[in-house]
């Protein structure tokens, strides 16, 4: 029988009527089937369904391209969702707020405790029991806070920073990390600077501890400035040096916690600038910041119940650096806003830092200062017949045990005034038995250090420093010298007298040099003379201000 052509056949699917491989086809009996086979061997087995139509349709381009928009967008969601949850825990792990749900001394801000009884917040057994019967935990006040009220020294703060003597129950970098959530907070802060230790209580680096939040400057303890000192003169000086050390500030203040001079302008400022913000009282330890609470409490009283009634249980005050040894919370304002004591900053280059416990009461003044001064007419030594060219040249100071100043080089008429707490007295020697006297008078004419223990255990002054300091109006002070944690020495090339005018100098006698020796790590800082006492509004000078810089300097109140 002939083979028939293939058109003659039933209709065959696409696949094998396109262009492809040769096929043979075999016909035997009509009834019998037809066998198609492939000659190429690459080619895939076609299913029954995809054969009959029954398999689903390919996506088309537009489905797959909605279908990796939806994946990419379910992928960030994740690592968005992914990104929050690492943030708060990274933050929970950083803020250490205060935990409302501890109940704290509200004199010091510790932790209530009934086991240690010589540890800060100890409370008895059965005292603790009743006020939390009666929910009145934070009424209740520590024993070391009752010591302290009662003008017992009881230091807690050791380590960098903290005080020798004494128990050491926290360290000076716990109490920093206890401000460190302060960066990631909304929150006003009212830093307080000591006048009478101005370098070493400013806290240039506030910034590292609060962010970019605003700063309301004041400077405390004013009433401590000799009578007669100009306040124009002390603030305007006060913002030129805050100027200078670059800290943008909303207004500067002179304060007195004792006098109450100028803290109704820091209570009208606060509520100005706090916004709905919480108040923070920041600066380094022993400022007066506790103080300087209870002056704000007493002022704002006259016009806020709620301050009134906060006024109930403000925190401790004392002399003790570390009094405060937890973020005090205070119901202090209408609003709703919080105020808040904060633990000092505790500096290890003050002479807190290298000082026993014990003398610590030493280095704070108490009344007004009035300056020592010296000169080559006022040595005990000098004789009568001196010649005019004689001066401090050659001699050494010696202000407590903490503080030696060689004079290398001064004018016949230079003087030097220290301004400081009365306990420490100063001793002009020989600069060549200099050393023999200090080694021999250490802890008995010069305290401190005092006592046999604290001299055993004494350093030394082991941190020298020379300053050459250079003037070129003799009638001005040429510059003070700043002891960190102690005061300062005004140094007057030629000292100011109502009978004669002051000689004409020679280019070489522009310059005073002097060695000072304190104990490290103590520093000594170089700044503009302090203008007080009377004479201070004489020599003072204004300087001149552009209108940009009139408009960026910070307004001082008093």
């Amino acid at each position: 029988m002939a083979l028939r052509a293939l058109s003659t056949f039933p209709s065959l699917p696409r696949r094998f009527t396109g262009r492809g491989p040769t096929l043979t086809v075999i016909h035997r009996n009509p009834t019998t089937s037809i066998v198609c086979k492939s000659i190429s061997t690459s080619e895939s087995t076609v299913s029954l369904s995809e054969r009959d139509g029954f398999a689903a349709a390919a996506p088309t381009p537009g489905e797959r391209f909605l279908e990796n928009q939806r994946a990419h967008q379910a992928q960030k969601v994740v690592k968005k969702e992914l990104k929050r949850e690492k943030k708060k825990k990274k933050e929970e792990s950083v803020r250490k707020v205060v935990d409302t749900s501890v109940s704290c001394c509200y004199g010091c801000g510790a932790p209530l405790q009934t086991s240690d009884v010589d540890s800060p917040g100890f409370v008895d057994l059965v005292t603790y029991d009743l006020k939390k019967k009666h929910h009145q935990l934070r009424s209740v006040i520590c024993g070391r806070c009752q010591l302290l009220s009662h003008g017992h020294m009881i230091t807690a703060v050791g380590g960098n920073g903290g005080y020798a003597g004494g128990k050491q129950f926290v360290s000076a970098d716990q109490l920093r990390d206890k401000l460190s959530h302060l960066r990631l907070e909304k929150a006003l802060i009212v830093k307080l600077v000591d006048i009478v230790d101005f370098n070493g209580s400013f806290l240039t680096r506030v910034r590292d501890l609060v962010g970019a939040n605003p700063i309301i400057l004041v400077i405390t303890k004013i009433d401590l400035l000799p009578k007669g000192t100009d306040m124009n003169c002390i603030g305007d000086w006060v913002v030129e040096v805050t100027t200078k050390k670059k800290l943008n500030v909303l207004s500067v203040h002179l304060t007195s916690s004792k006098s109450l001079d100028g803290v109704s302008g820091v209570a009208s400022e606060i509520q100005k600038e706090k916004k709905g913000r919480d108040v923070y009282i920041l600066g380094a330890a022993n400022v007066g910041k506790s103080a300087f609470i209870n002056a704000l409490l007493k002022t704002m009283a006259e016009r806020d119940p709620v301050a009134a009634a906060a006024q109930k249980y403000k925190p401790i005050q004392s002399a003790v650096p570390g009094t405060t040894l937890g973020p005090i919370q205070i119901n202090a304002f209408l609003g709703g806003e919080k105020l808040y004591d904060t633990p000092g900053v505790h500096l290890h280059h003050r002479q807190a830092a290298v000082v026993h416990s014990d003398d610590l009461p030493a280095l704070a003044p108490q009344n007004r200062l009035r300056g020592q001064s010296f000169h080559i007419s006022t040595l005990p030594t000098q004789s009568s017949s001196s010649s005019e060219g004689e001066s401090l040249n050659g001699y050494t100071f010696f202000w407590g045990g903490l503080v030696r100043i060689d004079i290398l080089k001064a004018l016949p008429e230079t003087r030097f005034t220290f301004y400081g707490p009365k306990a420490l007295e100063i001793h002009v020697v020989p600069t060549k038995t200099a050393t023999e006297f200090y080694q021999k008078e250490v802890g008995v004419l010069l305290t401190p250090p005092s006592g046999k223990d604290q001299i055993q255990e004494w350093k030394g002054l082991q941190s020298h420093r020379l300053l050459r300091i250079e003037f070129n109006d003799p009638k001005r002070p040429a510059s003070d010298v700043a002891i960190s944690g102690l005061g300062w020495i005004s140094i007057e090339p030629i000292r100011r007298s109502k009978d004669s005018e002051p000689r004409d100098l020679e280019e070489a006698e522009h310059e005073i040099r002097v060695c000072v020796s304190v104990p490290k790590p103590v520093e000594v800082f170089i700044r503009p003379t302090l203008p007080i006492g009377t004479s201070g509004a004489e020599w003072y000078q204004y300087r001149d201000l552009s209108d940009k810089e009139e408009e960026v300097r910070p307004k001082w109140y008093f």
